[in-house]
């Protein structure tokens, strides 16, 4: 898996397999207008980035996930949301 971060009209990290599908994603659960731009307000980042973003996430609640369930929801298979910024929680 690959990590994302778009710094486009709304923050967010995004796991995916291909910059295509992380546009994608972003899309469908960010944004859900297209500008034409988002490659270019987009960039590849390292694992350990993205983990340790991840890890500070706070749920809707205020409370931060433990260990385990931080590691599990990271590692789990599917492209989807990382983190996103607190505007759009």
């Amino acid at each position: 898996m690959r990590y994302f971060e778009f710094n486009s009209d709304y923050w967010a990290l995004i796991k995916a397999e291909t910059p295509e599908q992380a546009i994608e994603k972003y899309i469908e659960i960010v944004a859900d207008d297209y500008n034409g731009t988002l490659s270019e307000e987009m960039q590849e980042v390292d694992r350990d980035y993205a983990l340790v973003i991840h890890a500070r996430v706070e749920s809707k609640d205020g409370d931060i996930e433990n260990v385990a369930e931080t590691l599990k929801d990271f590692n789990s298979p599917e492209a989807g949301i990382v983190a996103i910024t607190s505007e759009l929680c």
